[in-house]
């Protein structure tokens, strides 16, 4: 089996000795190729390549941003019209970034080490799970993507990375009541549309989720969809008020894991798309990436789109040839 290990060097979580220890113990049980990515978008060059070699599996050991660049060069643009001759390999992820959501909710160990052996397990045994991605016209997303507040705190936490100050939960935690309360008399606002349904204006931030948890308060999970996963559609969590009176009631409830309500909130676990239009530029950010403000974005679902290399139930339990 010939495997590409994509190694991020800059993540959180990553460090010189580490990465020369998974890469040995992965060189002992495959055939592997080491590739250190250099800038923004690299992971996905790499992972292009890896199809257009035949490589098996692309592992990814770096942030949830160095995955949803990998992904999407396994499976190249959602609009382009799949080729069934063309094989694509699965996807593995040891964690290395400071949140490692869609790791984590694959089920995959938090150690990098450990994930390593555990991934090893998988592939020795061929197994692997296919599982439904979210996308837009141009890009796949896997667990999240959400215009208005959520991307407000990406960007101002990518700032202070750039910065030189490390993503911590505390920080997270900081940055999120900074930007609701300097935002809470923003009017800035757009119109949701989903199926069957009414359209919904003055929403201020919508999440779109492909998953469930949305993401991890260090340990702890926040469900803004409980029921939506990555075999079902997508999820939509869509609030018409910044306001912090309205929002605290919202926050407590997502932190003590009770279902996610109020009265300024539409919620639905399980849509077939999703349609987001301002009048002007609003934030957007995608798998905890930053991709700057826009004005209409469309979201679909696909399913069974990624094998993936990560523990699951029988029913969705599968082979790495499969394509």
């Amino acid at each position: 089996m010939r495997v590409m290990l994509i190694v991020n060097p800059f993540a959180t979580a990553t460090t010189p000795a580490g990465r020369d220890a998974l890469a040995h113990t992965l060189s002992s049980r495959f055939s592997l190729d080491v590739e250190h990515t250099t800038h923004r978008g690299h992971a996905g060059e790499l992972a292009r390549r890896a199809v257009a070699e035949g490589v098996d599996v692309v592992l990814v050991h770096g942030g949830d941003g160095s995955v949803n660049e990998a992904v999407n060069g396994i499976l190249g643009p959602p609009d382009q019209v799949p080729d069934p001759s063309r094989t694509v390999p699965g996807l593995g992820v040891i964690p290395g970034g400071s949140a490692n959501v869609f790791a984590r909710t694959l089920g995959i160990l938090a150690d990098p080490l450990a994930a390593t052996g555990q991934i090893i397990g998988l592939l020795e045994s061929g197994q692997c799970r296919r599982i439904g991605l979210g996308h837009t016209q141009d890009r796949w997303f896997l667990f999240n993507t959400g215009m208005g507040m959520d991307a407000v705190v990406v960007h101002a936490m990518e700032d202070k990375r750039h910065a030189g100050k490390p993503a911590t939960p505390a920080r997270y935690f900081r940055t999120t009541v900074a930007s609701f309360l300097r935002n809470a008399t923003n009017k800035a606002s757009f119109t949701v549309e989903v199926p069957d349904h009414e359209p919904i204006p003055g929403v201020q931030f919508g999440f779109v989720s492909n998953t469930s948890p949305w993401t991890y308060f260090g340990d702890y999970e926040i469900r803004t969809n409980p029921t939506t996963g990555f075999d079902t559609r997508l999820g939509l969590f869509a609030a018409t008020s910044t306001g912090v009176a309205r929002n605290l009631p919202l926050a407590a409830r997502l932190l003590t894991h009770r279902t996610p309500k109020g009265g300024h909130l539409y919620r639905d676990d399980d849509v077939e798309w999703v349609r987001f239009r301002a009048d002007e530029p609003i934030d957007v950010q995608m798998d905890g990436d930053y991709i700057g403000a826009h004005v209409a974005v469309d979201f679909g679902h696909r399913a069974d789109a990624l094998a993936v290399v990560a523990p699951g139930a029988d029913s969705l339990s599968t082979t790495l040839t499969t394509t």
